[in-house]
């Protein structure tokens, strides 16, 4: 029998510039983070301008599903700050002066040598059904409400001063106020098979997994994250229970799976060279250094990574990587013949163990009937055989430029798995 409440929080984020993407925000997203670690689950991340009406809706909608609401901004001293009246009239209380508030605002100003106006004293004046929490590096202070059995607290937009009061204030409040669960996640990472494909495989595994272990999925650009969430009561217990759901899930789709948690496709790739003591080499024309750029994103990536070539024009394909003048006449650049070249060749001149070459059309022109905007080559060539594979992308150029470095390297994991077995 589990002793742990499930308890919901609402992140209320609040002003104009955040609607008009002036400023990112950033707070909810480290908020929603923190409050996982402690086992608070995020229901609803929302966004509101400097309005009277949207405010108050959103506390009311908020309060309907939420045990926790933690709001951010609003809370400066002009009369475009309404979080603070806004919170008095939903609460139906008074704004009062607190000496204590007035006290730590006229040192927070007395240290920096500066006058304190009357605006800024009415930073000190608060709901009177709030607990007033000190903000040490503002002037806005935080403001804790209790109300049918419901936290709320409202804090300042500026990041430094809103983790300061989470991490101090807010966080430990919230663990002595419920009996939390613990949740576990655990990320396994795919690439080269699309989110249903995925579900198709291991729907059967799923469907069997315990109700306290939860599955997402969590697709990017030629990847599929799988994100296993448990909820209990002892750390290592969950933990357990999930390496035995992905003992079972493994062989089902092992050939698809580069890593778990934070790894990312070109760190695996760089561990895999490196422990293998192989090197790689690039030929890249559509993906113009892109997979180079991902993969010299990693350190130590001098260890395996020989350098790369960016021969765009067909001129280059000939006269430096030495791709065959007839092949490129009779085949285009975009074509297997001259794929197959361009990996070789590459591997060879830079005396790599692998060669990894791109060739296609990115767009948004260049296309025609036979070959599309968005059709690629790549190629994966070792000493012993060079692997191939057609690409059928989208009309947008970045987007190719990007799924084609994904299906690059996915193309030169299998090569090194393939030549390790």
């Amino acid at each position: 029998m589990s002793h742990y409440q499930e308890v919901k929080a609402e992140i209320i984020a609040i002003g104009d510039e955040l609607l008009y993407g002036q400023i990112i925000d950033t707070n909810s997203h480290w908020i929603s983070q923190e409050l996982d670690k402690i086992g608070v689950r995020v229901v609803q991340r929302t966004t509101v301008g400097d309005s009277r009406e949207a405010i108050l809706t959103a506390f009311s909608l908020a309060a309907s599903r939420a045990d926790i609401l933690l709001m951010t901004g609003g809370l400066g001293p002009t009369n475009d700050d309404l979080t603070k009246p806004l919170l008095a009239e939903y609460f139906n209380c008074e704004i009062k002066l607190v000496p204590e508030a007035l006290e730590a605002v006229r040192t927070f100003f007395e240290k920096r040598g500066r006058e304190l106006t009357e605006l800024n004293k009415l930073q000190a004046h608060l709901p009177t059904k709030c607990e007033y929490i000190p903000n040490i590096l503002g002037t806005a202070p935080g403001m804790w409400f209790y109300q049918d059995g419901k936290i709320w607290m409202s804090m300042p937009g500026v990041p430094y001063e809103m983790k300061k009061l989470m991490e101090d204030h807010v966080l430990p409040r919230i663990k002595s106020s419920f009996q939390l669960p613990i949740i576990y996640h655990k990320v396994v990472k795919t690439v080269g098979i699309g989110e249903s494909w995925l579900a198709d495989v291991i729907k059967d595994w799923e469907k069997q997994l315990p109700s306290h272990i939860k599955l997402a999925y969590l697709p990017s650009l030629g990847q599929v994250r799988l994100r296993l969430t448990a909820f209990g009561e002892d750390y290592d217990r969950l933990k357990n229970e999930v390496d035995l759901q992905l003992i079972q899930l493994m062989p089902l789709i092992e050939k698809y799976v580069y890593g778990y948690d934070s790894d990312t496709l070109e760190e695996t790739i760089g561990q895999m060279l490196k422990i293998r003591g192989k090197t790689v080499a690039l030929a890249e024309s559509c993906s113009g250094g892109f997979i180079s750029h991902m993969i010299t994103s990693v350190p130590g990536s001098s260890a395996y990574f020989q350098g790369s070539m960016v021969p765009y024009h067909n001129h280059f394909k000939h006269e430096l990587l030495g791709v065959d003048e007839l092949t490129l006449q009779r085949n285009g650049a975009v074509s297997e013949e001259t794929i197959i070249q361009m990996a070789e060749n590459i591997r060879v001149k830079y005396e790599a163990d692998y060669g990894l070459a791109s060739s296609g059309i990115a767009g948004p022109g260049g296309g025609w009937a036979e070959k599309p905007v968005g059709t690629v080559w790549i190629a994966c060539s070792s000493q012993s055989k060079t692997i191939t594979k057609k690409l059928q992308l989208t009309q947008d150029r970045t987007l190719n430029i990007q799924l084609t470095a994904i299906a690059g390297l996915n193309l030169l994991r299998s090569c090194i798995l393939d030549q390790t077995e």
